[in-house]
């Protein structure tokens, strides 16, 4: 797939019940030279402000941080398709809502040995130092619905997604892990999800490791001093997240077919920069 050069960046830290206290997170951003710009943070407080932000004109590249893809056993076991529009697609079908869907992984994780009701993609164990949760998991961190009412949005806003589906080649989807870049600053520090001074001080130094370019993206991030504050201040972590995630978007905008590996499953998906 031809790599189109992106006026705009998107990152994005998804939740499948925004609220003003809970929103889906946007940050904002270009490239100039070899510096990556916040623009800036948006807060989306439902689910149709994020269709409106995926239906925007591009040429844009956005990394968001859900599962655009399913563990391949489980797909074939359900005989939901051979691509991911296919799967999604007859998940939506058969399942009117998520605990519908929640009710079909469970019914099919219950027939199936401990250990191995919750399996992962090829891809969730394939980073150094980190796995990503299954995109079966539907409670504790529910990845699963994310993928369910994240993916399908996706799908109907008509993106584009490299190895996964052809859509509108100025608005390219990636899935984005912003846990990846996050271990290779910090390593298994936590830094989100608590206002403890341990992770405020994670937040700083993954922040001053962006700014300083201390990545193997090969990019610094420019920020303003506000926007510095914000990203540290914010003990949820989901405005560090979204950057995480724009990050990976502008590392990937700048690479042939943005990144893709060769070897690709198109039920399973992969993740940028893994």
């Amino acid at each position: 797939m031809e790599t189109l050069p992106a006026s705009r960046l998107i990152g994005v830290d998804f939740t499948v019940a925004p609220s003003r206290r809970k929103p889906v997170t946007v940050a904002r951003g270009r490239m100039l030279g070899g510096v990556l710009r916040l623009d800036g943070v948006d807060a989306l407080h439902d689910l149709a402000a994020f269709e409106t932000v995926v239906a925007e004109p591009g040429p844009w590249v956005g990394a968001f941080d859900f599962p655009f893809g399913l563990p391949r056993v489980f797909v074939d076991d359900q005989g939901l398709g051979s691509d991911a529009d296919a799967v999604i697609a007859a998940l939506r079908q058969r399942c009117p809502d998520r605990m519908a869907w929640r009710a079909l992984v469970d019914a099919w994780g219950n027939g199936r040995p401990a250990g191995q009701r919750l399996p992962h993609r090829r891809v969730d164990r394939s980073m150094a130092g980190v796995t990503s949760t299954s995109p079966l998991q539907t409670r504790y961190v529910p990845v699963g619905f994310m993928y369910f009412e994240g993916w399908a949005r996706l799908v109907a806003a008509g993106v584009s997604a490299p190895g996964l589906r052809r859509g509108d080649p100025s608005r390219v989807a990636l899935e984005g892990y912003p846990g990846l870049l996050a271990h290779e600053l910090v390593g298994a520090r936590s830094y989100k999800n608590h206002d403890g001074p341990d992770r405020l001080i994670a937040r700083k130094d993954i922040v001053d490791a962006l700014e300083q370019g201390r990545t193997r993206l090969g990019l610094r991030l420019k920020l303003t001093h506000a926007q510095r504050e914000a990203l540290v201040d914010d003990a949820t972590g989901d405005r560090l997240d979204a950057v995480l995630c724009l990050a990976q978007a502008a590392w990937a905008a700048a690479r042939p077919g943005h990144g893709m590996p060769a070897d690709v499953d198109p039920v399973e998906g992969w993740i940028v920069t893994a």
